[in-house]
């Protein structure tokens, strides 16, 4: 398995959605969570150990099946109310890592997911769909918008586990909303949700997520 190096999160690394993602996909564990153990290296060759990940000796990540029931989906906005929110999006002033694949202002080739801050710990951000959109991308976009309910100025954090629950993919060329809610956290660990809908607000996944504060 190899991560490419335009799927990147903080510089030098996977993004955390994508790589989790990836490594479901490839294992075809669905539902599945994956926990990440070490920041994904890019453009390497990594070694699939039963369904750990591996980077040499080095543990990069284990997924496994899940069998827990679907989270609460995250209450969802229009796409008006979406829009309105990302212009809000607390990232393009002060982003820890701004070549984010998903969610870096500063690139023009990622997937553009800018959540704005709403009431009730929530996050909303439109999603114009792309020409390509798989699994792995559906992974990817689960991940920020639930990362920004938590993220704050001078207050970073990273994935550290994602567990997805896809029912279908977007078409192409369809504008979905991505939501993203903060549950509560302990110490350096936040819990999250993030849920996509379609462009006729159609539940099409959902996750749950830890956050790691750096």
């Amino acid at each position: 398995m190899r991560i490419a190096a335009r799927f990147n999160g903080p510089p030098g690394s996977g993004n955390g959605g994508y790589s989790a993602g990836l490594l479901a996909t490839q294992l075809g564990l669905a539902p599945a969570e994956v926990t990440l153990r070490r920041p994904p290296p890019l453009d390497v060759d990594l070694t699939l150990d039963g369904t750990r990940l591996l980077h040499g000796a080095d543990l990069i990540a284990e997924a496994r099946a899940t069998t827990e029931d679907k989270p609460d989906l995250v209450p969802p906005v229009s796409p008006d109310e979406a829009a309105e929110a990302s212009k809000r999006y607390p990232g393009f002033t002060d982003h820890p890592f701004p070549t984010c694949y998903v969610c870096g202002p500063e690139r023009s080739d990622g997937l553009g997911l800018f959540p704005g801050p709403l009431p009730d710990n929530r996050t909303a951000a439109p999603w114009p769909v792309q020409s390509t959109v798989d699994a792995v991308t559906m992974w990817a976009a689960l991940d920020c918008p639930g990362g920004w309910s938590v993220i704050g100025a001078g207050r970073p954090y990273v994935l550290g586990r994602l567990a997805v629950w896809l029912d279908t993919l977007p078409t192409p060329g369809d504008t979905c909303v991505v939501m993203g809610q903060y549950l509560g956290g302990e110490g350096r660990k936040a819990q999250v949700l993030s849920t996509v809908y379609g462009p006729a607000g159609t539940p099409l996944a959902t996750a749950r997520a830890t956050w790691i504060a750096i």
